[in-house]
């Protein structure tokens, strides 16, 4: 089944890191990366751009507005698309995720994902 594993932080920490900082994070969680891609379970894993750069649509009013205007103290930063057999072992990649990250703060949201592709088969398809 696929798993999207959603990552979330207050963004001044992350977008705070030095260069040389943000570096060594990703080397860390590179790691994690590759143990999940000889496993044959890595999907897409998007880093999103800050909130500064986010655009959204109020349902409602039909009405597009410059920033992301979620009430959240933290922000969705990313998240991968995992494919894993049950909860357990999403939890674990997660777990994984949360050793190689070294900022405070934050979380992983794990959720299961219903692929809708109709008619093309995919990952975790069945």
């Amino acid at each position: 089944m696929l798993y999207a594993i959603l990552c979330y932080n207050t963004e001044e920490i992350v977008t705070g890191w030095t260069q040389a900082e943000d570096d060594a994070v990703m080397a860390s969680l590179d790691k994690v990366h590759q143990k999940l891609m000889d496993e044959g379970r890595f999907g897409p894993a998007i880093r999103l751009m800050p909130t500064t750069a986010a655009t959204s649509l109020r349902r409602e009013e039909g009405l597009v507005l410059d920033g992301p205007f979620v009430e959240t103290k933290e922000q969705l930063l990313g998240f991968y698309i995992v494919d894993c057999k049950d909860l357990e072992e999403a939890l674990d990649t997660a777990r994984q995720l949360t050793k190689a990250n070294p900022a405070s703060g934050g979380g992983y949201e794990v959720r299961p994902l219903r692929l809708f592709l109709p008619g093309v088969p995919g990952i975790g398809a069945s």
